[in-house]
């Protein structure tokens, strides 16, 4: 049993027609949202092509970069299998169309998201060295951002993922792993090259996800779990964020911002999340709940400024 339902339950939070509504996923949507994602990456791509300037790059590599993080989070979606109501379509579009492209196997994703679950910001959690350096120095914060948009965070994430993979399965489970995202960027390449525009494929995919979608990914990540108040209490050991939408597009894509909401209850798909959040709010319950007013607040509390908590 999840360490957040010792102290909280849903049956505490949510009457039993709220639960079953709440409950309800849908194929049509699962659709819609990878469709939404990609779409929003060909129209970067098409922008550049038609009007190729460094402005236009600039904003490819920013909107890519973000909805990069948010093919990540519809895998993420999968993981818990609702992304589709249909589990076929949840497990072969999940890996194939969201996982793949941003190099990540959701089976090996699922089993470390699950633990991550299962033992939230407690010893046993696989993700804590995603936030115990928090907070951290002004400095440091700036040399973590400079280490993902010159691309050194990435491959130092992928070697050492390499090497753990490798370690822990051999040359078998290296190809278990990397085949999928192999094939997929194999097959983005010809398709590009195809159109004559390898350029995009190198400038407006690659470089991205070597840069901008790491950087899109810290962030997450800090906004998430790191210098929460209480690492014991389920509704402090996470944190849900209030965005803009600009914060929505590059940070916070596909309501990853109600975080305490999905670790509360993670059978709620994500576009039914905010319907959460506003039934919690009407209890009275966020007062409890760890909750900050956009990504530059969060950034400064990590980087051991002064902040507010949202109301």
């Amino acid at each position: 049993m999840s360490t957040q339902w010792q102290t909280l339950k849903p049956s505490d939070i949510l009457t039993s027609e709220q639960s079953h509504r709440l409950r309800q996923r849908s194929d049509l949507m699962g659709f819609w949202l990878l469709v939404h994602c990609w779409g929003v990456i060909i129209a970067a791509w098409a922008l550049y092509a038609f009007v190729p300037n460094p402005a236009t790059w600039l904003i490819g590599w920013l909107l890519v970069g973000g909805r990069q993080l948010g093919l990540a989070i519809l895998m993420h979606e999968g993981s818990h299998g609702m992304l589709f109501r249909t589990r076929r379509l949840n497990e072969t579009l999940a890996v194939w169309a969201a996982g793949a492209p941003v190099l990540v196997d959701m089976g090996a994703y699922r089993k470390r998201h699950m633990a991550h679950h299962r033992f939230t910001r407690t010893d046993d959690d696989p993700e804590n060295f995603l936030y115990t350096p928090f907070p951290v120095s002004r400095t440091s914060m700036g040399r973590k951002f400079l280490r993902d948009i010159t691309g050194i965070a990435f491959w130092r994430g992928q070697i050492g993922l390499f090497r753990f993979v490798k370690a822990k399965a051999g040359w078998a489970g290296v190809w278990h792993y990397y085949s999928r995202p192999l094939a997929f960027h194999a097959l983005l390449f010809v398709c590009l090259a195809g159109l004559g525009r390898i350029d995009i494929f190198l400038l407006l995919w690659l470089l991205p996800l070597m840069t901008s979608y790491p950087l899109a990914l810290r962030v997450r990540n800090i906004a998430e779990h790191a210098t929460v108040p209480d690492l014991a209490d389920p509704l402090r050991n996470s944190r849900t964020t209030l965005a803009n939408p600009i914060e929505r597009a590059f940070f916070a894509p596909y309501w990853v911002n109600y975080h305490i909401e999905h670790h509360l209850m993670p059978y709620v798909p994500c576009y039914r999340l905010p319907e959460l959040h506003d039934i919690l709010k009407a209890q009275g319950i966020t007062e409890r709940m760890e909750i900050r007013k956009g990504y530059l607040d969060i950034l400064r509390l990590n980087a051991g400024l002064k902040t507010e908590k949202a109301a």
